[in-house]
């Protein structure tokens, strides 16, 4: 369970900022999106599947000194949304 106190003259608005924050890295937004919908358990083993050999040439490569790829730019940089 995440909590979240308030930091002295913390505004409402940044709290809910760090709370979010907390949530996006416990994981807990991409669970509720995985779990809105039924995942067939081939979908599941397969998922489950690659992030095994994701984890596996993360570490084959760091073993060999190799450094890892560097994170995927996002496709569409933020636009503003009105």
């Amino acid at each position: 369970m995440l909590k979240v106190k308030s930091r002295g003259n913390e505004t409402v608005d940044q709290m809910l900022r760090r709370f979010k924050k907390l949530c996006e890295k416990e994981g807990l937004i991409k669970d509720m999106k995985r779990l809105a919908y039924f995942e067939k358990p081939s979908e599941k083993r397969r998922r489950q599947l690659r992030k095994a050999e994701k984890r596996e040439l993360k570490t084959l490569m760091e073993a060999r000194g190799i450094a890892p790829p560097p994170p995927r730019k996002e496709r569409f940089p933020s636009r503003e949304r009105e």
